[in-house]
């Protein structure tokens, strides 16, 4: 994986979470963390959280004991997320890479990860710190993107772009968020971890927009999509962000538009 897939830098993570969020993490957090308090856990841990998403919307689910520690490798993200989260002596903020976890073993009820575990560079690596640092009996609980031809807008965006850029189409959204949709690589994945019962479900949404303009700006602006774009031409981001409005209208009209979404979420019990 290229580092400019991981680098959510400058005016990316606001993007992200204004436009981003919304778009297609919302719901999915929603879900999450009505999964993850069902649990009724006391000690959580949180990888790979983003810009907080999944933590605004579990926080308020926990027990007012619950400990609940939030951790991202990316700094920025990370005081992002905190930033826009309201004052709970529940949560503390770690700067933490998930595949060197430091936290002692058993320590954890739950650990959370949500459209975290594509970006791993070794993805058997942080399911075995996941379980290492789960008490007996914890749960993981994640989720990754489906493949792209699943999820409308992100699938559009990516032919728009390889029309601007046809020698050297930017392939972020295949390579990265949805380039680990196989169901049996991920099973595979979390036995080699150590993890025995493994349940996968696939859930489809619909994913709306306020306009076209948004959706593109979205993903042209508001992920490490946009370091390709202007790596290969540093002047060429509002150019590509228009092509792929003209893409989305086109095919899902006017004003408001909606597009199907599609996950992987992922429970497995240490």
């Amino acid at each position: 994986m290229p580092d400019h897939d991981k680098r959510f830098s400058g005016t990316i993570a606001q993007c992200y979470d204004t436009l981003m969020v919304p778009l297609i993490f919302h719901a999915y957090a929603t879900d999450t963390a009505t999964l993850v308090a069902a649990l009724h856990p006391t000690t959580v841990l949180e990888t790979a959280a983003g810009s907080g998403a999944v933590t605004r919307a579990l926080a308020p689910k926990l027990d007012a004991h619950a400990h609940y520690i939030v951790t991202d490798l990316n700094r920025s993200m990370l005081d992002y997320a905190a930033n826009r989260q309201p004052v709970d002596d529940r949560l503390e903020w770690r700067q933490a890479d998930a595949l060197a976890l430091p936290f002692d073993p058993a320590s954890f009820d739950v650990v959370v990860c949500q459209f975290g575990a594509m970006f791993f560079p070794d993805r058997t690596q942080g399911y075995a710190q996941a379980r290492r640092v789960l008490k007996p009996g914890g749960r993981f609980v994640f989720s990754v993107w489906d493949r792209i031809e699943e999820n409308d807008f992100a699938n559009e965006v990516t032919d728009a772009l390889a029309t601007l850029f046809p020698d050297d189409p930017p392939r972020f959204l295949v390579r990265t968020p949805h380039g680990y949709y196989d169901v049996n690589r991920i099973r595979d994945d979390l036995t080699r971890a150590g993890f025995a019962d493994i349940s996968i479900e696939t859930h489809a949404k619909t994913s709306h927009a306020a306009s076209a303009r948004d959706a593109a700006t979205a993903y042209c602006h508001g992920t490490p999509l946009r370091n390709e774009i202007e790596a290969r031409n540093a002047s060429a981001l509002p150019m590509a962000t228009d092509l792929a409005t003209k893409v989305i209208a086109a095919r899902h009209g006017a004003g408001r538009v909606s597009g199907k979404i599609q996950a992987h979420v992922i429970v497995a019990t240490g």
